[in-house]
């Protein structure tokens, strides 16, 4: 083995805690990038696998109703290779043994095709159980994420209202729908509220009376033919029969939701994981730096041996690799404990047929490179100066600095500062980069705690949003057909209910400029008090009695601003088109919407004063016997039960936000121990003789500690407040990234979150602190006092 070799070694057994210290600075970088992305790919993976053997169609299309003989017509449409049509209807289940109704979404099948495995579009994947028979009871088939939720096995039975009449549904069985990976109402997951059921086509036909008709339209594309021709001609062809406008597959509900949280994914796992090697790349600098300052004499030895520039440079590259080598073993095994995690909380929201997690290849090889060109490039910047040194300079001791008077004593202020701070002072003013770098550290340290906790911070805001500010009521009901506003008088007879409210909520498309959304209309009351519209800045907003109000992100979509007159066309019904005025925009959180005063909206729909969804104020104490009454409802088609979704919201996302949250503070506790000690350590080499010499003068450990250690300190203190303000633009950095055209992510931050960042922080440092003292008590003064580095 070569010397050099022999010395390697020796650098390496000599600075193991550092080494440990940088290599988990590293693995946590590493373990970011290649769980976050792994994860991503995993999904990725199952996703495109289940909509491939499922055969997700590429266009839907919602009608109102509209006649089977339509099928050929689509069919021949250029670019189309295959139709599927489909009746679909919300209704009412009633589960036994559950006081709240829930809403399921009953989607007709066709058994034969089901029975010889040739389902066409959409196709279903049996989980549990069998196929529905045709003759007989009326079997159905659920999906498969409700019934785990909701304890439902096949054998169960149930009863819906279906189209007015109370039907009794024998469950056989559970499946997964490509079409429904992520089922939900509202865009929120809720499988314990929110059910899809198959049953056969032929009931489906005669319950809700749509023979010869259809409301639902899947195409199929040929391979390579762009989606926006097609959507136009199906909205052409489907517009004299009540359209809602045809969606891509990037714009259907499911799909959309699967597809923005991989986006979400990639940009977790590649702004995270670039501050931890970043951060590793600073060590590694600092600490090499100082290596090679104390090795000057080794350097020149080696130079008169005959190594050359080049061998030298390489030996100290060699160093770091081996420290991001560490680095990436620890992080790779790292990396499948947090992507397996992560996954298993996936399974959960996510319904593939298979989901497995899985590193590819490159991943792993584009993590080394990272770490390996952090580590060299930190490296190299520290000792490429050094390296070229002839032997006899390099057998020299530096050149001391040129030390000046601190702006303290050219403010002539020296007398008002203690000996102590003076030296501090010093330092910080002496070394200035150094101090920077190790403030910035911890300062990215708090950044990431902030940016990891915040989130639960945001979930909270949106809750209160969505469920206590804009709907007050407690409870949401849907009509089968549209009913009169006089509605309101008749659910207040319902058994506890306090107030009604009644709104419309109707299928649009608007236009202005050039630009042309399909969006949706909601009419409020101007006193409506239970369901409402909120701006997040200014709150509760009242409906005008003229114009239309925009959310600000449908605002932005058209670049529409106060004042500006829209063209709107009502989808449904008489197909109104008409020119409104936008008289305000709000800031809201989810969706491109317009809301109008509910009387504005009926004149200009013209097409009576219909309703058909009811916001509810409902006495708690007589919430068994109002359920009891809308179960046997007939004209009530669907239910949303706020404390119920809000207890299973609540209960999803704490847990999620839990985990992830947590996860980050011990990566930024991580991160905080590495930078602050060896910020402590590499201080603590630098200055042994003169600490030494105090020692030796009559300073107690203790004071000798403080001299030492204040520089932390003070490091710490104003790493804080930079680390709070970088962390709130991290998090903003972040919701930017990941907004979408449909949800704008507040950027919410409550101040308990920046005390426990900085409190925690301030513990990590502590505790490096403490680690340093001991090897301050422990100073041989003989050895450190005979040879002065």
């Amino acid at each position: 083995m070569k010397a050099i070799h022999i010395k390697l070694w020796r650098d390496l057994q000599r600075l193991r805690a550092q080494v440990f210290t940088i290599a988990v600075v590293v693995a946590i970088g590493v373990a970011g990038f290649v769980g976050m992305f792994s994860v991503h790919e995993s999904l990725k993976g199952s996703r495109d696998a289940f909509y491939r053997d499922n055969r997700l169609a590429d266009v839907f299309a919602s009608v109102k109703r509209a006649p089977v003989h339509l099928r050929d017509r689509l069919a021949a449409l250029d670019g189309v290779a295959e139709v599927k049509l489909d009746v679909v209807f919300d209704a009412q289940i009633d589960l036994p043994g559950v006081a709240p109704p829930v809403t399921g979404r009953f989607i007709g099948l066709d058994l034969a095709r089901a029975h010889a495995g040739r389902q066409g579009l959409n196709a279903l994947t049996l989980k549990r159980g069998r196929w529905p028979e045709r003759d007989g009871a009326l079997e159905a088939l659920v999906s498969d994420r409700f019934a785990v939720a909701r304890s439902l096995n096949p054998g169960d039975t149930v009863h819906a209202i279906l189209n007015g009449k109370r039907e009794r549904v024998h469950l056989v069985g559970t499946v997964a729908s490509p079409e429904y990976v992520f089922a939900s109402q509202g865009g929120a997951p809720d499988d314990q509220s929110f059910g899809i059921w198959w049953i056969d086509d032929d009931r489906m036909v005669q319950a809700f009376d749509m023979q010869g008709a259809f409301n639902q339209a899947a195409l199929r594309l040929d391979a390579g033919v762009a989606a926006a021709p097609v959507l136009a001609q199906v909205d052409r062809l489907l517009e004299p029969f009540g359209a809602i406008g045809a969606v891509g597959r990037d714009k259907q509900l499911s799909a959309k939701i699967v597809e923005d949280e991989l986006a979400q994914l990639k940009v977790m796992g590649t702004v995270l994981p670039s501050i931890f090697l970043m951060v590793a790349m600073f060590i590694l600098n600092v600490v090499l730096s100082r290596q090679v300052a104390t090795q000057r004499s080794q350097i020149a030895a080696l130079k008169a041996l005959g190594y050359s520039d080049g061998a030298i440079a390489w030996h100290y590259i060699q160093l770091a690799f081996a420290i991001a080598g560490l680095g990436v073993l620890a992080g790779l095994g790292l990396s499948v404990l947090i992507g397996q995690g992560m996954l298993s909380l996936y399974d959960e929201v996510f319904r593939f047929n298979r989901l497995a997690y899985v590193t590819r290849p490159w991943l792993v090889g584009v993590s080394a490179l990272l770490a390996g060109g952090a580590a060299a490039l930190g490296t190299w910047t520290a000792i490429h100066a050094v390296v070229r040194l002839r032997p006899a300079q390099a057998m020299q001791p530096p050149a001391p600095p040129a030390y000046q008077p601190t702006l303290v004593e050219r403010l002539g202020l020296r007398r008002f500062v203690s000996t102590g701070a003076m030296m501090v002072i010093r330092n910080f003013e002496r070394r200035p980069l150094r101090a920077a770098f190790t403030v910035t550290g911890i300062a990215l340290a708090v950044a990431l705690q902030i940016s990891g906790a915040f989130w639960i911070d945001a979930i909270a805001h949106i809750v209160d949003v969505q469920f206590r500010q804009v709907q007050q009521g407690d409870v949401l009901v849907n009509f089968h057909r549209p009913v009169p506003v006089s509605v309101a008088r008749d659910l207040k007879r319902l058994p506890g209910v306090i107030d009604a409210e009644p709104y419309r909520t109707e299928p649009v498309r608007v236009r202005l400029r050039g630009r042309s959304v399909d969006t949706a209309l909601t009419g409020y009351r101007s006193d409506a008090r239970l369901m409402r519209v909120v701006d997040d800045r200014r709150g509760a907003v009242a409906m005008p009695a003229q114009g239309v109000v925009l959310s600000a992100l449908l605002a932005r979509e058209l670049d529409a601003r106060v004042g500006d007159r829209i063209d709107m066309e009502f989808r449904l019904w008489n197909r109104t088109q008409v020119r409104v005025e936008v008289v305000d925009i709000v800031q809201s959180m989810f969706g491109q919407l317009l809301y109008m005063n509910l009387e504005a909206m009926n004149t200009l729909a013209r097409d009576g004063d219909g309703v058909a969804d009811a916001a509810l104020q409902v006495d708690p104490r007589a919430m068994d016997a109002f359920w009891a009454a809308v179960k046997a409802a007939p004209g009530i088609n669907a239910v949303f039960d706020k404390a119920g979704s809000m207890a299973a919201f609540n209960e999803t996302t704490s847990r999620n936000m839990g985990v992830f949250s947590g996860i980050l503070t011990l990566f930024a506790v991580a991160m905080a121990v590495g930078i602050i000690y060896n910020a402590a350590r590499i201080s603590l080499s630098e200055r042994a003789w003169e600490l030494a010499s105090l020692r030796v003068l009559g300073m107690t450990r203790a004071e000798v500690s403080v001299l030492l250690l204040a520089e932390l300190g003070a490091e710490l203190l104003v790493a804080l407040p930079i680390g709070a303000l970088t962390g709130w633009g991290l998090a903003t950095l972040m919701m930017r990234l990941m907004s979408s055209d449909s949800i704008d992510f507040p950027v919410i931050i409550e101040p308990s979150t920046y005390a426990s960042a900085a409190l925690i922080v301030l513990a990590a440092g502590i505790a490096s602190a403490l680690l340093v003292r001991r090897q301050i008590d422990r100073l041989d003064l003989v050895s450190v006092l005979k040879v002065r580095e």
